[in-house]
């Protein structure tokens, strides 16, 4: 390795140790001409994936997308970068354990959903109305029923605003006979 400092090329290594949850090696080394120490890593060269958009342009997997995004839907929620990072390399491993080497934006996009829906159920449905471009309210309210099903008096969990008033004023007015 040539030392960025004088340019020679022998050194020693002083220290190795796993970095990256173990996907890459972490190592300190000391040149044997000016006695800098540098540090090198070194990572298993891996193939790379091209993500297939909606209108048909490929591109490369950005991983920093994906963590963005995420970010994005948790905004203002207590989940920390952390956790997204992990969820977003759950994600990265996922892909490139299939062994596909094109993948299209919309298994990354469910990918992401499953990830957050375990993580945070509001930053799931954020990034579900933004991926799954809800266009009215229906829409949203059907993903919502969809992750939260039915409460436990057999009523939908999204009663509209209508039927709860008019149901309370109905109660209201037996109360009052």
């Amino acid at each position: 390795m040539k030392c960025p400092y004088c340019a020679h090329d022998q050194d020693k290594v002083v220290d190795s140790r796993p970095t990256d949850e173990g996907t890459a090696v972490r190592r300190r080394r000391e040149c044997l001409s000016c006695g800098s120490r540098f540090t090198t890593y070194e990572k298993i060269e891996s193939y790379p994936l091209i993500v297939i958009k909606r209108h048909g342009e490929r591109e490369p997997f950005d991983l920093d997308k994906i963590i963005m995004g995420m970010t994005k839907a948790c905004e203002k929620r207590t989940i920390s970068a952390a956790t997204i990072d992990r969820a977003a390399k759950e994600i990265e491993n996922t892909i490139r354990n299939s062994l596909k080497r094109e993948v299209s934006s919309d298994e990354v996009g469910e990918l992401v959903m499953e990830q957050l829906k375990m993580i945070d159920q509001v930053a799931y449905v954020r990034f579900a109305s933004v991926y799954r471009e809800f266009k009215d309210v229906e829409s949203f309210l059907a993903e919502l029923q969809t992750l939260l099903g039915k409460t436990d008096h057999g009523v939908d969990a999204f009663e509209s605003s209508d039927e709860i008033s008019s149901q309370s004023q109905m109660e209201e007015n037996d109360d009052t006979e």
